[in-house]
């Protein structure tokens, strides 16, 4: 917890401070382990992409890395410092202390995690900020310059970036606890009011561009791309404005194979991607009828080709398909086939434009 609060006398995002220090120790150390220090990719998943848009947009970490792959991250997801110290007082009161770094440093890791569940839910919304994580957490990096914005800057420009999103990541904050099939049209509109500045038009674009949806998947989507697709296409735009002067490279993909899991509905959801990406499809653990991979084995190829494609994109900087512009948008699509497409779901992109 401690690490994500603005928290008096301490540096703000000492998680992320935490990478820097371990980059540098690859730095100084990956020659040992037959690595090569000039050839480092710093790749993470979900949170763990969201802190490395962070790193992109880091000065300290500025030649550490050569590459980075952002799995359903966001260039969006930081919390202003407003939001952060709304964050650190809750926090405070629910452990009955002064909002000190002293303070924390005394509360015991259980008592932390305890005041963390208690947290959440805290609307985050200012008047001039929209909530990041919609509610779902109240802790994350804390910038008042998004990631993809220092990035538009210039800011991470000669290092080569894959990223992506998967089809349906919202699914996995509401089929599994059944709040997909019993959503509402007020959930609906609440969805898009914590995200947007504008949430009645939202809406009304993901109905156009999915006609016939249920509130579930209006809902799901709305929160999937909150989260993860308008940091995503932001940095992605953010890194192709700058990469070809800069010499490197931008490249994006949608992991869209769909999972049966749960009567069918678990999807192409978040998270999906890693089994693959890891050439782990093949485990026991991860099939059956409520398992991640849901009761029918993915197609054979699938894991193998994704994750050759992620190894050759960490040692040559190229997964094996167009780069990324801001004209064309190219894409990979992986499914049980692969499809390269240019600017997929390019109306509810732009509706994210804030």
């Amino acid at each position: 917890m401690a690490g994500f609060l603005d928290i008096p006398g301490a540096p703000a995002n000492r998680g992320l401070l935490d990478v820097v220090a371990a980059l540098r120790w690859v730095r100084e150390n990956i020659a040992a382990f037959g690595g090569d220090p000039h050839n480092v990719t710093l790749f993470g998943q979900s949170a763990g992409a969201t802190i490395v848009g962070g790193i992109l947009a880091a000065p300290a970490a500025a030649g550490l890395f050569r590459r980075v792959i952002v799995q359903s991250g966001s260039g969006l997801g930081a919390f202003t410092t407003e939001q952060a110290a709304r964050v650190t007082s809750a926090a405070a009161r629910a452990l009955g202390i002064e909002p000190h770094v002293d303070a924390f440093a005394e509360v015991s890791d259980e008592r932390l995690v305890e005041a963390a569940s208690a947290l959440a839910g805290i609307d985050l919304r200012t008047a001039a900020h929209r909530d990041p994580l919609i509610g779902l957490s109240p802790f994350g990096l804390v910038l008042d310059t998004q990631p993809a914005e220092a990035v538009a800057a210039g800011l991470s420009s000669d290092v080569d970036l894959l990223v992506g999103t998967n089809t349906e990541e919202g699914n996995l904050y509401l089929v599994p606890v059944g709040a997909y099939a019993t959503s509402t049209a007020r959930d609906v509109d609440d969805a898009a009011a914590r995200a947007h500045h504008d949430p009645a038009q939202l809406v009304e674009t993901y109905r156009g561009t999915r006609p016939g949806a249920g509130f579930g998947e209006l809902r799901s989507a709305i929160m999937g791309d909150a989260l993860f697709g308008a940091g995503s296409w932001a940095l992605a735009d953010a890194h192709a404005d700058h990469a070809t002067h800069a010499g490197s490279a931008t490249f994006r993909y949608e992991f869209a194979w769909r999972s049966r899991a749960l009567d069918g509905q678990l999807g192409a959801t978040h998270a999906m991607e890693l089994p693959f990406v890891f050439d782990l499809a093949e485990l026991s653990q991860l099939r059956g009828a409520r398992a991640l991979l849901g009761p029918d084995r993915p197609p054979t190829d699938l894991a193998a080709r994704v994750h050759a494609a992620w190894v050759r994109f960490a040692r040559t900087g190229d997964p094996g398909w167009d780069r990324y512009d801001t004209e064309h948008r190219a894409t990979m699509r992986i499914d049980a086939e692969w499809s390269q497409v240019d600017d997929p779901r390019s109306r509810e992109r732009q509706a994210w434009r804030l």
